[in-house]
């Protein structure tokens, strides 16, 4: 008889239920409605329950939300932090026989093939620090094994094992890996995080766009793709094998910036971190992006700065024309990461002759690739290093008008935190706050976010603000859901969409202990913008409709370009806001409902204990008594402690 946890589930829920809707710490119970019995903690936006029509809607919401940030994180499935949220789509959502890749094959060392699950890792393990999955291209869709286009997402260990033993029986350290990728955290590991998705919305369908490692992500969240379209419009720059690696289109991989590298003569040249070796090098992007469109009715005089226009704008003549001609006011545009110019950071680790960039990832700066930004020192202002967002909100130098920014971290971190892992190898490893595993520890990375919300509320901006939360590609961790398959690249493999990335929307027009179960992907970034600042869809532009027709006619495939518009089931994201707060009657949320105590910050969880217990939130596989199980011979980090001790401790 099949196990039904669907009536255990909603029992769990009506109990948190008690715990949640009563007030909090201040006093002030912030629901728009009142709670009675029929008030959950966890309800699903849609369109449906809006008493607004679509234009009341966007109407009010730009007359409220002038501020868009957009903190990017690095490399986390759903499933690998909220796959036990209560009210998600997670793990245990349903029957494990009903779960895609639930019970997964892995290979033990004797050459006998077992069976791995889904296993939780905490402070016990100092989950906080994991070692790098492969997340390329080729692995990525390994291990969503695609077949008769259907992801049955059940390939995730056996893939990643066999990257390290392809053949006979695996090593402990191969096995390890494929294990690391069935792993997943709670509320103990990245308890900041589960704070703002129990306060504000959780989106819970949100894919990664491009089936590839960072930089496709990067690129995503300000251009809607990766370079489809260039690559239908320029064939010769295709990318060639299965994308994995080298120059070529649409991107799939992590080739670094062309503007900044040893290959750039440019007399201003862009930074470039010494220790991210120039393997390849990628070609001049020349697509569309935001940075373009913000730009508005001023872009014919932004763009005559540039000083290589024939390369530069070829692909965007006509793109320019026609945002010129809607003559829409300007819209600010930031790109602030860490280490872009002098932090603080920068006497910490290899430098380069002028002292800087030690820690600035270069491949994660996603503007740096378009030429149309880096040769052009109007649009290249734009762009900055972490502490100057700090400081711009602080002095409150931000655009009066509203904008759009974008914060990331990096190889090392501001706030001059270290690991809580004693181990000397993490030690030395994990500074990093950008999430990205292998360098970055999960709590200093939370903290960094934490800090950075802390100073947007207690800003002016806070009043007239929507904060996006999200990553930029699942890391190859597991995660069940499978994506829609929407386009295939130049060697026919899929190319999007990839597997869940986690999404928080933060703001004080927010709803409250919200899931969001609509679909989307990073283009629902995108998609949220144009509708807030009314700018003509990246997808609708003369340059790339034009691409778009090409792909349908050469390819058959209608969804070849921008996703932003044109392309179904992209969620803008706007079901996530109150339509009582936006009109006016029930109250914004005060900065005091998302700030975080400045100690909860500065003080790891792994050391203060802070976790599910103090938010008040069971999780969905304690509350249902699934019994975890560690496999025996687990190591969080089978690289830097090759060990069977998953403590860490050698």
């Amino acid at each position: 008889m099949k196990p039904n946890y669907i009536p255990t589930l909603i029992r769990c829920l009506a109990l948190l239920c008690v715990g949640s809707i009563s007030t909090y710490a201040d006093g002030i119970d912030y629901h728009a409605v009142p709670p009675t019995d029929d008030v959950r903690p966890f309800v699903v936006a849609s369109k449906d329950e809006s008493p607004l029509d679509e234009a009341q809607l966007t109407k009010l919401l730009q007359s409220h939300v002038k501020y868009v940030f957009v903190l990017y994180q690095e490399n986390r499935s759903f499933d690998s932090y909220f796959g036990t949220f209560p009210g998600a789509d997670g793990l245990f959502s349903r029957p494990s026989e009903d779960t895609p890749g639930f019970a997964q094959e892995i290979i033990h060392t004797d050459g006998l093939i077992g069976t791995i699950r889904p296993f939780r890792i905490g402070p016990a393990e100092f989950a906080a620090d994991i070692d790098d999955l492969d997340h390329s291209h080729p692995l990525i869709v390994a291990k969503m094994d695609v077949s008769d286009g259907q992801p049955h997402m059940d390939h995730f260990a056996l893939a990643e094992e066999k990257k390290y033993s392809p053949t006979g029986k695996p090593s402990l350290q191969a096995k390890q890996f494929g294990e690391l990728a069935m792993a997943y955290e709670d509320g103990d590991t990245v308890p900041l995080l589960w704070r703002y998705a129990n306060r504000f919305v959780l989106f819970d369908r949100i894919f990664q766009l491009m089936t590839g490692p960072s930089t496709p992500g990067n690129l995503s969240i300000i251009g809607a793709q990766s370079g489809v379209t260039q690559w239908l419009l320029h064939p010769d720059e295709a990318y060639s094998g299965n994308g994995s690696k080298g120059k070529g289109l649409p991107m799939l991989n992590d080739a670094e910036p062309f503007w900044g590298s040893p290959l750039d003569h440019s007399a201003k040249k862009m930074p470039f971190n010494p220790r991210d070796l120039l393997k390849d090098d990628q070609y001049n992007l020349t697509f569309a992006t935001i940075p373009l469109t913000l730009r508005g009715g001023t872009i014919e005089e932004t763009t005559k700065a540039d000083t290589d226009p024939d390369d530069d704008l070829a692909d965007v003549k006509d793109d320019i024309t026609e945002i010129s001609a809607e003559a829409k006011r300007p819209i600010g545009f930031g790109w602030y990461q860490e280490g872009y110019d002098r932090e603080p950071t920068d006497d910490l680790g290899p430098l380069d002759a002028a002292g800087r960039h030690a820690s600035y990832v270069t491949h994660h700066n996603g503007p740096q690739y378009f030429g149309y930004v880096s040769n052009n020192p109007k649009m290249r202002a734009d762009l900055h290093g972490l502490t100057d967002f700090f400081d711009a909100v602080e002095n409150h130098t931000l655009p009066e008008s509203g904008g759009v920014f974008f914060v990331k971290g990096g190889y090392q971190n501001t706030l001059g935190l270290k690991p809580a892992n004693p181990d000397k190898q993490v030690q030395a490893n994990f500074k990093g706050d950008d999430d990205h595993p292998v360098y970055s520890d999960s709590q200093i990375s939370e903290a960094l976010v934490a800090e950075t919300v802390n100073k947007i509320a207690a800003s002016p901006y806070w009043a007239n603000c929507a904060i996006i939360i999200t990553w930029d590609d699942s890391e190859g961790l597991y995660d069940h859901v499978p994506p829609p398959i929407r386009a295939q690249g130049p060697d026919d493999s899929i190319i999007s969409d990839g597997p869940r990335v986690p999404l928080l929307l933060i703001s004080p027009y927010a709803r409250v202990h919200t899931v969001c179960h609509a679909s989307g992907d990073h283009a629902s970034v995108v998609k949220f913008i144009d509708r807030l600042f009314g700018l003509k869809p990246l997808a609708e532009l003369p340059d790339e409709e034009r691409a778009r027709k090409i792909g349908a006619s050469r390819y058959g495939t209608e969804n070849l370009g921008p996703a932003d518009a044109l392309t179904p089931d992209i969620t803008d994201l706007v079901g996530a806001f109150d339509p009582a707060r936006l009109s006016g009657t029930a109250a914004p949320l005060p900065a005091s409902y998302v700030m975080i105590p400045e100690n909860l910050i500065q003080i790891l969880p792994q050391t203060s204990g802070y976790g599910c217990r103090e938010l008040g939130i069971v999780p969905v596989d304690r509350a249902l008594g699934i019994k975890n199980q560690i496999p025996p011979d687990f190591n969080p980090r089978p690289k830097t402690n090759p060990t069977t001790d998953f403590s860490g401790a050698k």
